[in-house]
């Protein structure tokens, strides 16, 4: 072939390889074109394929499991029996400053301390250098208690001073010399003085013996004295004179009496006392020295702190439904945040007087509603108050004002029953509880018995038809 020839084909098959590429790209084109038309909806269209399906019931499967009832609140760790502690009057002889300090104006000396565990005889806190003991006794401490003085707070004092192994003689109810010796070797056992008479009234003391001497000195002089001449002599001259000496005689017995009288009513009273500030009865010991209101330096009016006893309880707050399933003696288990434990006994509920410990302690049934079938039951969800005592407090003994759990077992079926959420429970127009069952799309109406309910579960039993773990039940359209 010439080269003409080879030039002229060589033209041909470019022209050839350019309408292949030419036809190529407007088939891709239209290719393109019918895929993008296939994706394209209209309005209508759209909304046609976004429709959701025919909604069905939901269900969920009926369980046959065991079932525990429990009440769960929050509660704080606290001592029981808080009460407010005071001095019923001074420390030591008064207010008015005296010899030695006696009396001097009212100051802490040393302070009591928050957390001590006070023991009958013990020293809370002293004032002037001088002694508060505590002692046992439900007679609050309210004056000064001494030689002549008598009634229940002394008969408390003397049974204190026998259980601390001071007891002097019986417990008569009125302060005698045998109970000063007792409150004097008590004070001294202590490394205290007892509070002896003060200075005023050692003399007082003495005039009031003067006086006695006086009167008797009186009486013999008068007595031996002649009525005529003033000179003693055995015998009276005349019947005015006789007359008149013994009307003189008989003034000066009369005035030696009243001396004599005095005396005695002053010695009934004049010996070793205890000051009304000296003395703090409690009703329980040992006790806790829960806070403490002053310090060294401060004078001790009004409340010096609080005392507790020394048993653990812990105070929570329940709905009133919840509280309606409580009963004296229910197991308590408490729980701290960091997870220290131990176990209460439910003890007070609700109006704070404390529930009969024969009440039955057996979980109350719900009724198809979900509530309670006692007579008490009320739809109030008000906060009860719940105390619950610690035999035992272990680990919380030291957890005052720590938040727990507080877990109430309130009941528990027997064995492992069928259970369903109290969501699925339906209550007929006659007032029976029933359940609908759903079968391949069919639901079918089952009358139940309803039983122990927990944390949104609750037991049913077939009254009419049957029921089996693992059918399903509607709880929702």
């Amino acid at each position: 072939m010439s080269r003409q020839e080879e030039a002229g084909t060589s033209r041909i098959g470019s022209g050839r390889r350019r309408l292949g590429l030419v036809v190529g790209a407007v088939v891709l084109v239209g290719a393109g074109g019918w895929f993008a038309g296939t994706q394209v909806q209209s309005p209508a269209d759209a909304a046609a394929s976004h429709t959701a399906p025919k909604a069905g019931p939901v269900t969920v499967a009926v369980v046959r499991q065991s079932l525990t009832a429990s009440v769960v609140a929050t509660g704080s760790v606290e001592f029981a029996s808080p009460r407010p502690l005071s001095l019923a009057g001074p420390v030591g002889t008064g207010t008015s400053a005296g010899t030695d300090g006696d009396g001097a104006e009212q100051r802490v000396t040393k302070a009591p301390v928050a957390g001590t565990k006070i023991k009958e005889g013990d020293v809370l806190m002293t004032v002037n250098g001088r002694p508060v003991f505590a002692l046992g006794g439900s007679v609050p401490m309210y004056r000064a208690l001494g030689p002549g003085t008598s009634g229940d707070d002394v008969t408390q004092l003397q049974k204190a001073l026998q259980r601390l192994g001071f007891g002097h003689g019986s417990i008569s109810g009125t302060y005698g010399q045998g109970t000063a010796a007792a409150v004097a070797a008590w004070y001294k056992s202590k490394g205290y003085d007892a509070q002896e008479p003060s200075p005023t009234d050692q003399q007082q003391l003495g005039s009031l013996e003067q006086a006695v001497s006086a009167a008797q000195e009186a009486l013999l002089t008068t007595d031996s004295a002649s009525p005529t001449t003033g000179s003693p002599s055995p015998t009276p001259q005349s019947g005015a004179d006789q007359q008149v000496h013994e009307i003189q005689v008989k003034s000066a017995k009369k005035a030696l009496d009243l001396a004599n009288d005095a005396l005695s009513s002053f010695k009934a009273t004049y010996g070793t006392k205890v000051p009304a500030g000296e003395v703090v009865f409690l009703p329980k010991l040992p006790a806790r020295l829960d806070k403490v209101s002053v310090k060294t330096g401060d004078t001790p009016s009004g409340q010096i702190g609080t005392v507790t006893s020394s048993d653990v309880v812990v105070q929570a707050a329940v709905p009133g439904t919840d509280a309606q399933l409580l009963r004296h003696g229910m197991t308590a288990q408490l729980t701290t945040a960091d997870g220290k434990s131990a176990t209460g006994t439910v003890d007070v509920v609700a109006d704070g007087s404390e529930s009969s410990s024969g009440t039955d302690s057996s979980a109350t049934a719900p009724s198809a509603t979900g509530e309670t079938d006692s007579a008490s039951t009320s739809d109030s969800t008000a906060a009860v108050q719940v105390r619950i005592t610690v035999p035992e407090p272990g680990p919380l003994a030291g957890e005052a004002g720590a938040a727990v759990k507080v877990t109430i077992k309130v009941g528990a079926s027997d064995g492992k029953v069928l259970t369903v959420p109290m969501a699925a429970i339906h209550t007929s127009s006659d007032g029976r509880a029933r359940v609908q069952v759903e079968h391949g799309g069919t639901v079918t109406d089952v009358h139940v018995t309803v039983g122990l309910s927990a944390a949104g579960i609750v037991e049913v039993k077939p009254a009419e038809g049957t029921l089996k773990a693992g059918e399903r039940v509607v709880v929702g359209e």
